[in-house]
């Protein structure tokens, strides 16, 4: 597919984020938006749902949009904490259908499974575990987000006053130290070693102020895609990392430019800029 025609045939980058409950999911779909407002959800058939229908209930086949980003469309898993066979199965099932589904346009292109940091043991679900053993996700790519990362910050800070450290000099390494010691944690060895391995993991922490930083997760998902078609999609449907287009727009729109004699006249350069702005929003 030509890249510069993906957003008349696919329109929308279509993600399904997983995780256990309180694993951060709304909080991390707000940040993507940039917006604190709650999504419009809609239902197989694109009616609108209600938020007060949600309530005890759950359909992975809905659709999330927030008005800020209506680029994005999102399908929330609720996970596997209670290690249900139905809710399992039905996942299964829907990654499935949407990696083979004849319409492009309500194909799964990336799926981000939530797993926070700030559970006392930390440690993956009866359900995570199988999720990783026993799913096979074809050509979609997963990547494991590891929300709430700042919890892990206290307990580095704890350690370091404990080794005597100054509460200032605590606070300004505990980051680092956390980041060190979750690299050579039980969580990533675990990743290394199952039946179907996600692609990349990435940890957020502090995803509930309001200038959280969305930029390593725009990064890491942009280079986790294969197809570059879907690239230039995703890159110029994000809008809280302007610095990632201009990355992709110079490495993979310009250098092909600067040599080549089509830039040299007047219809060149239009064409070059068009070619340059398929990466911005």
């Amino acid at each position: 597919m030509d890249p510069s025609k993906i957003r008349e045939k696919i329109v929308r980058f279509r993600i399904l984020i997983i995780g256990r409950a309180n694993a951060g999911k709304t909080t991390i779909l707000q940040g993507v938006c940039n917006t604190r407002e709650n999504p419009v959800i809609c239902n197989s058939a694109g009616k609108r749902v209600r938020i007060t229908m949600l309530r005890g209930l759950h359909d992975i086949e809905n659709e999330m949009v927030f008005q800020n980003n209506p680029g994005f469309v999102f399908h929330d898993s609720r996970g596997f904490e209670a290690g249900g066979e139905s809710e399992f199965n039905m996942v299964k099932a829907f990654i499935a259908d949407r990696s083979k589904e004849l319409d492009i346009r309500k194909r799964l292109h990336v799926i981000w499974y939530c797993i926070p940091m700030d559970e006392s043991a930390r440690s993956f679900t009866q359900g995570e575990v199988k999720f990783f053993s026993q799913c096979d996700t074809g050509n979609i790519p997963v990547m494991v987000l590891f929300t709430k990362f700042d919890a892990l910050y206290d307990v580095a800070f704890a350690q370091l006053r404990k080794e005597g450290r100054s509460w200032k000099d605590a606070k300004g390494l505990a980051p680092k130290r956390a980041e060190e010691s979750f690299a050579n944690g039980p969580q990533l060895k675990f990743l290394k070693n199952v039946q179907w391995p996600p692609k990349c993991h990435v940890c957020l922490p502090n995803m509930n102020l309001d200038d959280a930083d969305c930029g390593p997760l725009m990064e890491r998902t942009a280079r986790t895609l294969d197809d570059k078609a879907l690239t230039q999609l995703f890159v110029s449907t994000q809008q809280t990392n302007l610095a990632l287009c201009m990355e992709y727009a110079v490495g993979r729109a310009l250098t092909k430019l600067v040599d080549s004699a089509e830039t040299a006249s007047d219809e060149g350069h239009e064409e070059a800029i068009g070619k340059l702005g398929t990466w911005f929003p």
